[in-house]
């Protein structure tokens, strides 16, 4: 076994009955993949919080947000011969796919990075406008100076792309829109730049040619990105032979950038591996995971909503300890412990 991850005894920290729904017509049904950022001496969450409707008998009840962020309620009749509900994550109506739950954002603070609760002083960000009616998924939060930049998956019938919105005070955004275009998620800002320039880690989706493999960009401000670089595939019959993508921001070390990602097998088991990126031209892969570091092996990693899965895009340093912020089974939300030593000593150059 290759998993150097230490648990927190009292996981998962966060369960859907731990937070009350968006409105009285819709159920938590999971809570995934926390952003992590420090924010007036506090940690904070920006967790997924992804809700279904309440079902009326003889409909499919679809939720979506409209343009001004809220949610509206879309009723099918069960005996509708344009209805395709045969799976239970997304159907289709008269050709367009709808998914049965959509996800918002929620901050939550703590003092210690175990005990988490909300405040109405910071408000829960939704999906606006047209490319994210289906909601926003698994935020990254990067600070840079005094701006935090959040880059998350909007979700809509157009498709799957990244969305920028920056903060200064965690109540004021500013939306800067689609950032990469479909099908790309798991962008990963760097949290300083690099020759005075911003990078990033995404992911773009090819499955006729190409795959779902790690890609490098770079930008001079942020909001555009270019010169784009692949730096790591799938590679068959290990932890990330079927896809991969990045977690949070890269951490800086001396021996390089150290880039924690996720995994998954043609079977969707999902575990976490490393990447070390030169310091001066993160395009250049310096080593990498041949066995993750993380693997689901505890129950409520294993079994959930989606079960083996651990999943992260959060997570805060001290020195050489890595609080890990993770979703298990796409359902909970949970703590381990890192060592970067430990990481950095495990990848194989």
């Amino acid at each position: 076994m290759t998993d150097i991850a230490k648990r927190y005894i009292g996981n998962p920290l966060l369960s859907p009955k731990d937070l009350k729904p968006s409105n009285e017509n819709m159920i938590i049904e999971c809570l995934l993949n926390p952003g992590t950022f420090e924010f007036n001496g506090r940690i904070g969450l920006l967790i997924r919080v992804a809700e279904r409707t309440v079902q009326k008998p003889g409909f499919v009840s679809i939720p979506i947000y409209n343009h001004n962020g809220l949610v509206e309620i879309l009723d099918f009749s069960l005996d509708d011969p344009k209805l395709n509900n045969s799976d239970s994550r997304v159907i289709n109506y008269d050709g367009v796919d709808y998914l049965t739950t959509i996800s918002h954002l929620r901050i939550l603070f703590s003092d210690d990075g175990i005990i988490f609760s909300e405040s109405e002083e910071y408000p829960a960000l939704f999906g606006v406008g047209a490319y994210e009616s289906y909601g926003i998924e698994d935020c990254r939060v990067t600070k840079i100076e005094d701006i935090y930049y959040l880059t998350y998956t909007m979700v809509s019938a157009n498709g799957v792309g990244v969305g920028l919105r920056t903060t200064r005070n965690w109540k004021d955004f500013e939306m800067k829109g689609m950032i990469f275009s479909p099908h790309n998620k798991d962008c990963a800002i760097f949290e300083e730049k690099i020759n005075d320039k911003f990078y990033a880690l995404h992911r773009p989706s090819s499955p006729e040619l190409g795959g779902n493999y790690i890609w490098i960009a770079e930008s001079p401000d942020g909001v555009h990105w270019g010169n784009h670089k692949c730096i790591s595939k799938t590679r068959a019959f290990k932890f990330d032979g079927k896809r991969l993508g990045a977690g949070a921001s890269p951490i800086k070390t001396v021996e390089g950038w150290l880039a924690i990602y996720h995994g998954a097998t043609d079977e969707n088991r999902y575990c976490l591996g490393a990447l070390l990126l030169d310091l001066n031209d993160p395009s250049i892969v310096i080593a990498r995971s041949e066995e993750p570091i993380m693997e689901p092996l505890a129950e409520y990693e294993k079994t959930g909503f989606f079960g083996n899965v651990v999943f992260t895009n959060g997570h805060s340093v001290n020195g050489d300890e890595i609080s890990l912020y993770y979703g298990a089974s796409d359902e909970h939300v949970c703590l381990a412990t890192l060592s970067i030593k430990s990481i950095l000593k495990s990848l194989k150059k």
